[in-house]
């Protein structure tokens, strides 16, 4: 696929208003003007899913079990990352190290437990995420949890490890838990808006969000009372997150493909700087998910960075 890159010594207005780091700049950069749509956007695919959710994920499309799969498809459909943990990344990295950037996750849990005392603990390091040539670490939080305290703790060791190793960090910043459910639920504009600016605060470099929904019951003052259409409410949630890049995620695979690039097009007009699209990429044939994705591209291409 052709690629929109950048010439060398061009400031990317994206990074150049940015502090950081002459590492995070560099696997920055890396990801946003070398790989994927190459113009200061990202398309992110995920391959975390056999953890959270377990090998059912896959029924819908066997040959997606092997994670070889996603990394094909990775390098054929031009994604800015692959985004994965640690045992897949030693596994599967290998033949595409250079030509695939990892976003390397650092934590996960299964989905056994009740998501009413959710949380997320560490199973790899930043350290391992220099050794495996990472651009970026990810880390998921979640927002409102009960156990959120001890997530600040561990989530604290991990954005030190970022700022020593000059190591991007994302963070994909999920509400969850009890007081979240008893507050509207994790898709409401209240939610997410929260969740946005948690990760700003925290000092993620880029979050990964949801699209807020129009539910309003439950969801405390002023949020119960706005009257913002599906525009209004994504491009509030881009604002709240100030100067971390924002991340939508595509969803799962129940939108055909025009659905699909409508929803590229959306996010994109809210002002978020791309899309992760895990399942609603991998579970489709793969010449298919080769194809959407290009597509993807083209409307990327409508909006540099």
């Amino acid at each position: 696929m052709k690629r929109n890159a950048q010439p060398l010594g061009h400031a990317p207005s994206l990074l150049s208003g940015l502090s950081l780091s002459h590492g995070k700049r560099t696997r920055l950069h890396r990801m946003l003007y070398r790989h994927g749509p190459a113009n200061g956007t990202l398309l992110v695919l995920p391959l975390d899913q056999g953890l959270e959710h377990g090998p059912t994920d896959f029924f819908p499309n066997p040959p997606a079990l092997d994670p070889d799969y996603q990394f094909r498809l990775a390098e054929a459909g031009g994604f800015s990352a692959i985004a994965l943990g640690v045992g897949l990344a030693e596994k599967y990295m290998g033949e595409y190290c250079g030509r695939v950037p990892l976003i390397l996750k650092l934590n996960g849990k299964t989905n056994i437990p009740d998501d009413g005392d959710a949380t997320s603990p560490l199973f790899a390091s930043v350290e391992d995420a220099v050794r495996l040539g990472a651009d970026a670490a990810g880390y998921t939080f979640y927002v409102g949890s009960p156990r959120q305290h001890d997530e600040l703790r561990q989530f604290e060791k991990v954005r030190q490890d970022c700022e020593r190793f000059g190591m991007p960090l994302v963070v994909w910043s999920y509400p969850r838990g009890a007081g979240i459910d008893a507050k509207g639920g994790k898709n409401t504009l209240f939610a997410q808006d929260y969740a946005a600016r948690v990760a700003l605060e925290l000092g993620a470099d880029l979050v990964k969000l949801h699209e807020p929904d129009d539910s309003v019951a439950g969801v405390p003052a002023p949020y119960d009372s706005l009257k913002e259409d599906a525009a209004t409410r994504s491009a509030r949630v881009v604002r709240s997150a100030g100067r971390t890049m924002v991340l939508f995620s595509g969803g799962v695979k129940d939108d055909d493909d025009a659905a699909v690039l409508r929803k590229v097009e959306f996010y994109m007009q809210a002002g978020a700087t791309g899309v992760m699209f895990g399942r609603n990429m991998w579970l489709r044939p793969f010449d298919q998910a080769v194809a959407l994705t290009r597509a993807v591209h083209e409307i990327m291409a409508r909006y540099p960075r």
